[in-house]
């Protein structure tokens, strides 16, 4: 066994696929699955190793060792079961070996899952879960190998594999392809963890020649990764020390480990420090102070960032977002790409955050290898986003990377799987950008290559893409676009360029203006006046979106290089243009108008339908609540008790069969009988009068019943009427036979100012409404028809008219004493005097005070029979 100093060094040489339980197999810097010296109890770091090495094969040669080493296990298993080792069970051996069956038919149905879909994630973590719960080492490899070719793995599959892979090494050449499988698991993510287990197994390889030099190597990589980590770098530090420490370096070597990691803020400094305090015997040297206290605070600036993350939960994506913004604004590109790299531990799915932080380190820090790392890891995490290849394919051709390169990320990113059409369509013109960069167009091979790139970008679009997504994504044919430009500029090939603009009218453009005025520029820069007034009279026939201006181009071309028949020509054909579509934008606009006048239609049609069926509701619902109501009057009462009659008062009038009288009239009243009065006892006199008056009562009318259409609602009456029936009864007489007159009591028994008046005939009812505003007890008494809404709902309340009526005049600012007679006799001299009404209130009397209690003149209205005295009136009185 190799001795280093007094320390022996310990390989994995254990041949079958243990499980080491101690905590010493991740945590200590030497360890033979059990047998650990020195311990490393601190936490580690996640950053970045930068290196631009390519992948490699997976230990290809260890298969064969592999599949050896299980037919020796099974032959091995054989051979105790000869000898006799046996269960103390029988069922443990059936329990066994039928979770062997189960978990062989899951294989085996995860690996037909995968054949069918190579891309589900889910299914390549639980093959592996399952093929190491079997010990299936050969099986395992490849699965493992597989996966890492399409996706970056996790910390926790990483760490698993290396210690399986370590356990089977026997030779050196075994540990250098281990040394290989180490590179590939820092260029995934930056895990601290996974850098801890390279630096301990590469000590386990210090006795050959050059190993501590390796090992050294190995331990800078990781201080440069993950040794600014604020929370985990000093576990890397304390593993380097300890390491110098037992080969007994040079106590300069030591000196520089304390100074270099006193300088970086990291937590637990101080007791780094007390601890280089107590290390060195000559004391710390002078600069180290200073360097410490500046580091301290930096570190107290970092520290709310650090105590955010360490609260929230994860991915944490706003928290290291607010960290990386407050880096940035530092300025110390070191620590802007350790926060980095630790928010994309976190959150590796998130395409903005690998844009923000690609663009960073292709703006500011501009070191080949570590960007093109960054975009590789970037569309291994992320294959979806088309803008983290584009920005690939730039980087890689602006630091100089070979043709082929290019070539290969450009075909991976067409298999990458993108979500939309327009995707495709711009990686491609990045990559025919590229091409054509490269181009010498005096040399014809790379010019041959650019023109079967853009040919092979229009098939697969036309074919790959329109299957997928039912459409090109390239509708305005911009690829062909450039590609005639490109022929037209360069090529001098005219020729090419027109048969690429008649294959880019042909999909659909031609009726867009701007795509002729496109191909015009075109010619009129490379082409002649010939083929220019050819695109524009093909224009002026083919655009529908914006035909005046084409017509206008066509004319402006004509002034400058046609001659009188051309001129003639263009102004013909551009009036016969216009006017068509003058035509056709009428046409379109009547059609227009009469949708939208259907559409108003149904919609009146709708909200009517709505308001009836809410009418329709609102009744129903007070139905139900009237009902209500009698069902909890009777369960107060009793089923047998006698209800009270539901009749209105006064009813005793007209017999105990009438019904309730409910009439809409002009001035939107609701009426109801007087009820019947109690009858007093003897000797009763009226305090108010004081006089031996009798009580007043209903006179008897005849039970007739009612009918609207031979009545009329007389309303504006004195509430203290004397014998209102008698009184009506005599003023309408003279129009027809009075069958019964209804006067309205209000509960008290005080007339409520409005009657109804019922006729034998219904003729009578025109002649009765001739005595509208009629005075009665100094009040104008208002007649209208008698109609019931609930019946006739299409009935309109009588409204005067808005409009202006030539035969009337307004007269205002008359004196109170001013009567129909002095106006009569003020106006007839101008004129046949129709009608003269007054302006009064409900009383009959001049409105005569307004909101600001200041006094009003009457007003008047006076209509002519003719149009002519009405100016002349107009005219006398101005």
């Amino acid at each position: 066994m190799p001795v280093v100093g007094t320390r022996p060094l310990f390989f994995f040489r254990e041949p079958r696929l243990l499980v080491c339980t101690s905590p010493c197999f991740s945590r200590e810097l030497l360890c033979c699955v059990c047998a650990s010296p020195a311990p490393v109890s601190r936490q580690i770091v996640v950053n970045m190793a930068a290196t631009g090495n390519e992948e490699q094969t997976l230990l290809p040669d260890i298969e064969k060792e592999a599949e050896g080493m299980e037919r020796e296990m099974e032959s091995a298993e054989e051979e105790e079961e000869g000898m006799g080792v046996e269960h103390s069970e029988e069922e443990d051996e059936e329990d066994t070996s039928e979770d062997e069956r189960e978990n062989e038919a899951e294989i085996q149905r995860l690996e037909e899952q995968l054949s069918i879909n190579v891309f589900d994630y889910n299914c390549h973590v639980d093959l592996i879960k399952l093929l190491r719960q079997e010990g299936k080492l050969h099986r395992l490899r490849k699965a493992r190998q597989k996966m890492s070719e399409l996706f970056p793995l996790t910390e926790e599959i990483w760490l698993d594999w290396l210690k399986d892979e370590i356990r089977l090494t026997e030779d050196e050449s075994d540990r250098e392809k281990v040394y290989e499988l180490f590179e590939r698991a820092v260029k995934d993510y930056v895990c601290p963890e996974i850098w801890l287990e390279y630096v301990q197994y590469s000590i386990g390889g210090m006795g050959a020649q050059g190993g501590i030099e390796r090992v050294r190597s190995i331990f800078e990589r990781a201080l440069t990764a993950v040794g600014l980590h604020m929370t985990k770098g000093a576990t890397i530090w304390e593993a380097y020390r300890e390491f110098e420490i037992l080969l007994k370096a040079q106590l300069e070597r030591i000196h520089t480990l304390f100074r270099r990691q006193l300088a970086v803020p990291l937590m637990d400094m101080e007791g780094t420090y007390a601890e280089y305090s107590d290390w060195a015997d000559d004391g710390v040297p002078e600069m180290v102070p200073c360097q410490y206290r500046r580091a301290l605070q930096q570190l107290e600036k970092c520290k709310p960032f650090e105590e955010a993350l360490l609260v929230s939960e994860t991915p944490k994506l706003a928290e290291y977002q607010a960290y990386i913004d407050f880096e940035m604004k530092e300025g110390d590109p070191a620590r802007v790409q350790i926060i980095f790299e630790r928010a994309l531990v976190e959150n590796c799915l998130v395409p903005d955050l690998w844009i923000k932080y690609t663009t960073y380190l292709d703006r500011q820090l501009k070191i080949k290898d570590l960007v093109l790392s960054a975009y590789e890891r970037a569309v291994r995490n992320c294959p979806w986003t088309m803008g983290l290849w584009k920005s690939y394919l730039l980087a890689l051709e602006r630091h100089e990377a070979d043709h082929q390169t290019v070539t290969d990320v450009f075909e991976k990113a067409l298999n990458a799987g993108f979500i939309q059409a327009t995707d495709y369509v711009e990686i491609w013109q990045s990559y025919l950008d590229y091409l054509r960069r490269r181009v010498d167009f005096k040399w014809s091979r790379e010019l041959d290559e650019l023109r079967a790139a853009f040919a092979r970008s229009l098939d697969y679009l036309k074919q790959d893409v329109e299957e997928r997504f039912s459409e090109s994504g390239d509708l305005s044919c911009t690829i062909m676009q450039i590609w005639a430009r490109i022929e037209a500029l360069h090529c001098k090939n005219m020729q090419k360029a027109r048969e690429l603009w008649d294959s880019i009218m042909t999909k659909g453009n031609a009726k867009h203006a701007n795509m002729w005025l496109e191909y015009y520029n075109l010619e009129r820069s490379y082409g002649d006046a010939s083929h220019c007034r050819k695109a524009l009279h093909r224009a002026v026939q083919c655009t529908s979106d914006y035909p005046e201006h084409v017509c206008d181009v066509l004319l402006s071309f004509e002034r400058v290089e046609g001659s009188l028949e051309d001129w003639d020509a263009a102004v013909q054909k551009t009036e016969t243009k216009i006017n068509r579509v003058i035509e056709q934008r009428v046409a379109e606009k009547e059609a227009l108008q009469a949708r939208q006048e259907e559409e108003k239609a149904e919609h009146r049609r709708k909200a009517k339908a709505d308001k009836k069926g809410q009418k329709k509701s609102q009744k129903a619902n007070r139905m139900g609540d009237k009902r209500k109501a009698e069902d909890e009057y009777e369960e107060e009462w009793g089923e047998d008790a006698e209800l009270p009659s539901k009749r209105l008062r006064g009813e005793e009038d007209f017999g105990s069969t009438a019904t309730e009288e409910l009439m809409e009239t002009e001035s939107g009243l609701f009426g109801r009988r007087a009820p019947p009065r109690k009858t007093e006892p003897p000797g009763f006199r009226k305090n108010q009068q004081g006089s031996s008056e009798a009580p007043r009562q209903p006179q008897d009318v005849s039970k007739e019943p009612r009918k609207d259409e031979n009545s009329v609602f007389v309303s504006n009456l004195a509430f203290n009427l004397d014998d209102p029936d008698g009184k009506l009864r005599t003023l309408f007489q003279g129009c027809g036979t009075v069958q019964q007159v209804r006067p309205v009591f209000s509960m008290k028994g005080v007339f409520r100012g409005y009657c109804y008046v019922q006729f034998e005939d219904r003729l009578a009812v025109p002649e009765a409404l001739k005595l509208d505003r009629q005075e009665v007890d100094g009040r104008p008494m208002y007649v209208s028809p008698c109609v019931d809404k609930n019946k006739n709902p299409d009935f309109k309340v009588f409204k005067y008219k808005t409009a202006m009526e030539k035969h009337k005049i307004f007269i205002s600012g008359l004196p109170y004493t001013c009567t129909k007679e002095t106006l009569e006799d003020l106006c007839k001299q101008h004129g046949t005097v129709k009608a003269i009404r007054l302006v009064t209130n409900r009383s009959g009397k001049p409105k005569q005070v307004n909101k600001a209690a200041v006094p009003l003149k009457p007003t008047a209205r006076i209509q002519y029979t003719d149009t002519h005295p009405v100016f002349t009136q107009l005219f006398t009185f101005i």
